[in-house]
Parts: C-alpha cells; structure tokens; sequence
C-alpha cells in the first residue's frame, strides 16, 4: 500500500479549501447579479434593434399661470446667474401644480425661466414667462422599452442607479473570475474545456477584424 505523504494531504486540503470559496463566491456573485444580467440581456437586444422598434412618442402639454406672489421670486435681477435652481416656494409650486420633481438647475434668460426634466424613457421641461408667469410644461413618453433602454445606458438615471450599474458589474466580474477559476480546476476532467473557451474568445476576435471596418 502506499502512504498518504503529508505534502499530499496539505495540497488536497488546500484545493478542497479554494474550490468551496470559488463555488461559494461564484453563486452569491450570480445570485446577486441575476436580475441585473436578465435586465441587461434583454436591453442589449433591444438596444441593438433599436432602429427596427418603433415607437410612438405620447407628448403632454400642460399650461398654468404663476401666482402673483410668486412672480416676484423669477422677476429679473442684475447680474443674476444664467444657471441656479429655482426658487423654494416657485420649485413647490411647480413640482405640485404639475406633478414633476423639480431637481437641478434651471437656465435664466431675461424673458423666461426654463427647467429641463430628463427621466428614463422619455423627456420634460417646465417654462415660466417672467413678465406674465404664465407657465407651460411639456412632458414626452416614448413608451417602456426605451425607458429600460435607458437604464441600461444609465440616461438620466439618478445617482443610486448609477451606484447600482457599478455594484452589478462588480458582481459580474467576480461571477466571470470565479466561474474561470473553476474552469481551470476542472479543465483537467473536461479536456474540451479551452478549447471551447477559445472559441468564445475566437469568435468576436475574427468578427471584429473581418467584419468591422
């Protein structure tokens, strides 16, 4: 019989420890990136058909006038910014009399106070007349596949969207590492490992030199 050498059983011990953090690793990055690859996968369709799916945009228009004893806060003033958010009181009044969230900076002319209103899917802005306060506000839905088309491109998505991109593509780069190192644990049982690794790394290389110009 032969003995087991202590070299041996430290080496096995140590593969047996590397290869249950891997799995672990591989299924926690996966199960947390699951929904985000599904979100993904399915917009990087939808983005690469873009020009095939047609949408009809829904435009809103909406008017409204100012209440006097706001007029005074978008009155014009020298040497005022031609940027700065609109006031409080004039922002409330705004965001309740037409249902948007009045957040960013508002561009000042001398004759009116324009607010843009970018969201996912879609576009808005709010004009007020500084003489006559009467206000307008424009809102343009051009329907759910462009707003998912948006979060995948993180267009106007707002900062905990933009921190949720780079989380999921964090845990999609520990399930890719993870899921290459098992690879290569296993690759010597699996002989059709790399080549078959290979070829998803041939295919976008040949298509990229020979049909991209």
């Amino acid at each position: 019989m032969h003995s087991v050498t202590p070299n041996r059983v430290a080496k096995k011990s140590r593969k047996a420890f590397w290869l249950k953090q891997l799995h672990t690793w591989h299924w926690m990055s996966s199960a947390i990136s699951l929904v985000g690859l599904l979100l993904f996968t399915i917009t990087g369709i939808t983005l690469n058909h873009a020009a095939e799916i047609e949408a009809e945009p829904v435009i809103e228009e909406r008017t409204a006038q100012l209440p006097a004893d706001l007029l005074g806060g978008i009155a014009p003033k020298d040497g005022e910014a031609e940027r700065a958010p609109l006031p409080a009181p004039v922002a409330a009044w705004v965001a309740e009399t037409f249902s948007v969230k009045t957040i960013g900076e508002a561009e000042w002319s001398p004759d009116e106070v324009y607010l843009a209103l970018p969201r996912p899917g879609g576009d808005g802005w709010v004009a007020i007349d500084r003489a006559t306060g009467e206000a307008t506000a424009e809102s343009t839905d051009r329907g759910w596949i462009s707003y998912l088309n948006d979060l995948h491109k993180g267009r106007n998505s707002g900062t905990a969207w933009k921190w949720f991109i780079d989380i999921f593509a964090g845990a999609c780069l520990v399930f890719a590492f993870t899921g290459l190192f098992l690879l290569q644990l296993h690759a010597a049982k699996r002989p059709s490992t790399w080549p078959i690794v290979g070829v998803g790394l041939l295919i976008p290389v040949l298509i990229a030199l020979i049909f991209i110009h």
